[in-house]
């Protein structure tokens, strides 16, 4: 627009009623006068199980007296899984009395950022293997859809592949939440080597990028040998720090690691109010997301339970199958 003076005004408005639904606004102004006053609005209410928002709006304005810019974009969204995006840009040459005003307003309904109240389980698998679309496909052919996906921090050379950036980036843009594993031990005694390898988690975590109140799961393979005392002193530093506490292994009562995690919670009631298990105990045998087992793990009385991991070693993709408990899904990532 080219002229003396100016006066744009853009509305847009979104009311969609779908189980999937795709949105993207794009509006720019491009304005060369003397005088302006830009209103752009985009209003979108969205009632979908899976939305896919996209908001843009661009003003490129050269104004030599008196600019006015308002940019308001209204995402009101009930769903299952939104990924609603907004992106503004306003700039002026010239005078500017009244600068930018820029208003954003994103509401959601529900916990944990998915727009729904946590559930009481979900399904999900874990890997040692890196994530790729082929690999994501495999599962969801062969097994289901997962919520949750569990990696390993860093690599254990013949045990596992590390987490990787482009993993974090697809997982998260299918709307699947990582649990963290941290493996890099095979001896689970001592409280100096439980803060030792609780400190190497946390540098790894901080490095990696991964955000507070993750939890990280120290992985205890049951070959390894493990006393309260490492179990003490993995608590005490990750607690302590800006991660949550969590440990993964065989909880069955004739397991060691059963007892080691009594007899620490026993001296510690902090482990048992705050250290998320995982446990790998009964093994019901894989199977599909269809055909899971009734939620049904094995944990020491009064533990916050993360999730039973009831099925081990699929032959297809290289997983394992999981129910996670709800408590979990406030310390993934």
């Amino acid at each position: 627009m080219d002229s003396s003076n100016s006066n744009v005004e853009n509305q847009v408005t979104n009311e969609i009623n779908a189980k999937e639904s795709s949105i993207s606004n794009t509006i720019e102004n491009q304005v060369d006068s003397e005088n302006a006053d830009v209103t752009n609005t985009v209003d979108n209410a969205i009632f979908s199980d899976s939305n896919d928002v996209a908001n843009s709006i661009g003003n490129d304005i050269n104004v030599t007296v008196d600019v006015n810019v308002t940019n308001q974009i209204n995402n009101s969204i009930t769903a299952g899984s939104e990924n609603g995006e907004g992106s503004k840009n306003g700039e002026e040459n010239g005078n500017n009395e009244n600068g930018n005003d820029e208003d954003t307003d994103n509401g959601a309904n529900g916990e944990n950022g998915n727009g729904e109240d946590t559930p009481e389980t979900v399904w999900g698998v874990d890997s040692a293997s890196i994530t790729t679309e082929n690999m994501l496909a495999c599962v969801r052919n062969n097994f289901g859809d997962p919520e949750i996906w569990g990696r390993y921090l860093g690599t254990n050379e013949g045990a596992s592949y590390g987490l990787t950036a482009e993993e974090v980036d697809l997982l998260h843009s299918e709307n699947i939440q990582i649990l963290v594993i941290y493996n890099h031990f095979n001896d689970g005694t001592g409280y100096e080597h439980g803060q030792d390898h609780a400190n190497a988690a946390l540098e790894m975590a901080r490095d990696f990028g991964i955000p507070e109140g993750v939890a990280l799961f120290a992985n205890v393979e049951p070959i390894y040998p493990i006393d309260s005392a490492f179990i003490q002193g993995w608590h005490d530093i990750v607690s302590d720090s800006e991660y949550s506490s969590g440990i993964y292994g065989i909880f069955d009562p004739s397991e060691e690691l059963y007892t080691a995690f009594e007899a620490a919670a026993d001296a510690d009631p902090s482990i048992l109010e705050e250290m998320y298990v995982w446990t790998a105990a009964p093994n019901e045998g894989i199977t599909n997301e269809e055909n899971a087992p009734a939620y049904n793990p094995s944990y020491p009385d009064g533990a916050v339970i993360g999730g039973w991991q009831y099925g081990l070693d699929a032959e297809a993709c290289n997983i394992d199958t999981n129910i996670f408990d709800g408590n979990v899904l406030d310390v993934l990532w």
